[in-house]
């Protein structure tokens, strides 16, 4: 590899990895403001512009993943592989599951600034779909990526997984017991 091929190669490596931790906050969060949380003493709506805001910054990672890993000439990702899954790439199964969690990443962008069009219905919907897309970009990584073979990668994949499972075990037990907070029951204690 010449010097621009491994730059390029380590800028691949290190936002796929960026991107999954990030992506992995959006799912804990997006779990945690379904049930309303928020930490003491700050009002729900921060819990919110958090996971939107990492949202965002993933979406910039993910794209500087993607075009980084088209760039690279021993990635062997196309275009077409990006978007259409497993076709056209060195390594079909892995490439295609980060191109149906891209995909899905895409439909929740779209579906979100197109919120009001599409309806509040249709946007869940595409909304629930994409949490598809964690678990997806967590397997490409595994498969995919240089660094599942090392100690540290497998160790973060761990940690990101018990973060969400942690996350949905909360909400279960939440729903379960009957403790959500409805908003009737949240004027009727005011």
């Amino acid at each position: 590899m010449d010097g621009g091929s491994t730059a390029v190669w380590y800028l691949m490596r290190s936002t796929g990895v960026v991107s999954v931790v990030l992506l992995t906050g959006v799912m804990a969060l997006g779990i945690a403001t379904t049930n309303r949380w928020a930490p003491p003493s700050t009002p729900r709506f921060v819990t919110a512009a958090l996971h939107r805001s990492i949202s965002l910054l993933s979406v910039v990672f993910v794209g500087i993943h993607v075009v980084t890993a088209v760039v690279d000439p021993y990635a062997a990702v196309g275009v077409v592989a990006v978007v259409v899954p497993f076709v056209g790439a060195g390594n079909p199964l892995w490439v295609g599951l980060g191109a149906v969690s891209l995909d899905l990443i895409a439909a929740l962008i779209v579906s979100s600034l197109l919120r009001r069009y599409v309806g509040y219905r249709a946007w869940r919907a595409i909304h629930w779909l994409a949490y598809m897309s964690w678990p997806l970009a967590l397997a490409h990584g595994l498969g995919m990526g240089t660094d599942a073979s090392s100690l540290w990668f497998p160790l973060i994949a761990i940690a990101c997984i018990a973060t969400v499972s942690a996350a949905l075990a909360w909400r279960l037990s939440r729903r379960h017991h009957g403790k959500r907070l409805e908003p009737h029951v949240l004027r009727a204690a005011l």
